[in-house]
């Protein structure tokens, strides 16, 4: 199937579920980074999941209703001048021709344009906060035709969130999606296993994030999926750790988070590993304890099963084992009822991944129950525990001795839910403590 059809076929499933409703995306806003120097672009995920249109100031329309204009895109119009400062831009007439737009307008006629499309539907869907001046637009819009409603008998009586409407498409992937997320785990995976074989002490985190980052970029991805941790030490207790500039020293372990993105589609892999030749005894008991966990976490990725079991496995397996060291004191139920563990695995254990690391998906059903696992759901597992220098044991709870202070461990694959279990996409890079003590070999 061709991109253009695949869009296309998303497209027509929102409209099926928004019946007579209108559903309106805006596209991502351009980024200054310092003074007028812009970011790269990044496109609304939602937006770019519906068209795959990557160019900014421009408004996609989901109108089932209506007569000749299902699919209608506000672009910017064609200028020499401006494309010579800033780059192509696609236009009027190529917005209909190679996305499938059934009309196209340039994005200064919203005003004038957008009422055709709205006046008519019984409900309105749109997402509030990612552009105040587009907010301002499509809520004025929709009080002008509320006050008319009573006149006409028609329009929009109510505005439901955009973003909630896709998190039911977005949950499970297509075979395409699939296809460039593995591409982008595949390059993480590589830049992962280098980044073991080069990593020895005296060397900077930066110089380890610097070839990985030198591996995403060499292979065709767009770069880092988000801010690489390459977290060595007592950096690993910090979890969004990203000043990677820290020389590593021998009996350190070094943690690292990092994947790149491909074509939007992400990768999200972590590994820790000692910096020198060997875990220390304290290093190696936590290690056995987190991959322990993970992997109960990863057995309870099934279809059907609710989404919180992962957590509760790892939850479980890592206060089992926390008690039997010591590190935390009393019965295990009650241990996790009352959330002590969070003292030392204190994230959840796997979120989705897909265009975005943290991807869309509601977990919960409205009776407050978790929604199960369906084929295609790609997943996160990624337990931890972090022992921070300056750990200071709640009340009723036993004091930590220094041995076992500045240890950070996590350990994160991407889990695909098929039909009959799961896969693990991300098992190109290897886990094992035999593994992570004989790292040169994965060069």
């Amino acid at each position: 199937m061709s991109m253009n059809s695949e869009y296309q076929q998303r497209r027509q499933a929102v409209m099926a579920a928004i019946g007579q409703g209108t559903a309106i995306f805006g596209s991502a806003p351009t980024a200054v980074m310092h003074n007028d120097v812009e970011h790269p672009f990044r496109q609304n995920s939602d937006f770019f999941y519906l068209t795959g249109f990557n160019e900014p100031d421009a408004i996609a329309v989901l109108a089932p209703h209506h007569e000749e204009h299902q699919f209608v895109l506000f672009v910017r119009p064609k200028d020499k001048e401006k494309e010579t400062w800033s780059g192509y831009r696609t236009g009027i007439e190529l917005a209909k021709q190679k996305y499938g737009a059934h009309e196209a307008y340039p994005i200064e006629e919203l005003a004038e344009k957008l009422p055709q499309y709205v006046e008519n539907a019984d409900r309105l869907y749109y997402h509030f906060g990612d552009d105040g001046r587009l907010d301002q637009h499509i809520l004025a819009l929709w009080r002008r035709l509320l006050a008319k409603y009573p006149k006409r008998g028609r329009g929009p009586v109510a505005i439901e969130d955009g973003r909630l409407l896709m998190q039911q498409f977005r949950r499970v992937k297509s075979a395409s999606e699939l296809e460039q997320m593995r591409k982008a785990i595949a390059i993480s995976a590589k830049a992962h296993n280098h980044a073991m074989a080069i990593t020895q002490p005296g060397r900077y985190e930066y110089e380890i994030q610097a070839e990985m980052e030198h591996i995403f970029r060499l292979e065709g991805a767009l770069g880092p999926a988000y801010p690489s941790i390459v977290a060595s030490g007592a950096n690993a207790c910090i979890l969004h750790y990203i000043e990677n500039d820290r020389q590593m020293q021998t009996n350190d372990l070094l943690l690292i988070d990092a994947g790149c993105a491909y074509n939007y589609y992400n990768a999200d892999i972590t590994r820790t590993f000692p910096v020198g030749e060997r875990f220390t005894s304290e290093q190696r008991i936590l290690y056995e304890l987190v991959l322990e966990a993970q992997l109960k976490a990863i057995d309870a990725v099934q279809p059907g099963r609710p989404f919180n079991d992962f957590h509760d496995a790892a939850t479980r397996t890592i206060t089992e084992g926390l008690v039997e060291l010591g590190l935390l004191k009393g019965s295990v139920d009650t241990l996790i009822e009352e959330k002590k563990h969070k003292a030392f695995f204190m994230h959840g254990t796997g979120h989705f991944l897909g265009l975005d690391v943290h991807d869309s998906g509601t977990l919960r059903n409205s009776d407050k129950t978790w929604k199960p696992f369906t084929p295609g759901n790609v997943v996160t597992v990624e337990p931890g525990i972090y022992i921070a220098p300056d750990y200071e044991p709640e009340e009723g709870q036993p004091d930590v001795e220094q041995r076992w202070r500045g240890i950070g461990i996590r350990i994160e694959d991407d889990v695909l839910v098929t039909q009959t279990g799961h896969e693990i996409l991300t098992a190109a890079v290897p886990k094992s403590i035999a593994a992570m003590e004989s790292r040169a070999e994965y060069a």
